[in-house]
């Protein structure tokens, strides 16, 4: 039988979640108000940046970025759209494609990025010792890779 989580199993996974929702919050404000896309254009935008000219099919993208997976066919087309993204025939698998990013959405990356690093140090960087950051995400990848290896 599985005991119950103690007060400050609870109390820890609280402040996780309240801590990412404002983390996040003030990221993607820190984005409007300087004119710039929500944060996850740039996580998807980030992971094909990554891959280069191999681009990568859409469950792929949906593995590897950091943020909400909900309505990623949509986030794709609205990238498309504003020639951040092109889709390109995929080789292994004739019913899907290849995400690849443009010129364009390169450009967007470098532009956002400055921004981004700013709202993260004034967010977050400021908040804790170097060795502080070291044991939080000691913690948080014993968490995460607990997961993954199962």
């Amino acid at each position: 039988m599985i005991k119950e989580p103690t007060k400050e199993t609870v109390q820890a996974w609280i402040h996780l979640h309240r801590t990412h929702r404002l983390l996040l919050e003030r990221v993607e404000n820190s984005l409007k108000n300087k004119g710039f896309p929500p944060l996850d254009w740039y996580d998807v935008l980030l992971e094909l940046h990554r891959e280069k000219s191999a681009g990568l099919r859409q469950y792929e993208i949906g593995e590897k970025i950091l943020l909400n997976k909900h309505n990623l066919s949509r986030l794709i087309d609205r990238l498309e759209k504003n020639q951040l993204v092109g889709r390109h025939a995929c080789a292994e698998d004739g019913r899907s494609n290849r995400i690849k990013i443009t010129n364009k959405g390169e450009k967007m990356l470098k532009k956002v990025w400055p921004v981004y690093a700013q709202s993260i140090q004034e967010c977050f960087g400021v908040k804790l010792k170097s060795g502080e950051f070291t044991e939080l995400s000691r913690i948080l990848s014993k968490v995460y890779y607990s997961y993954k290896a199962n």
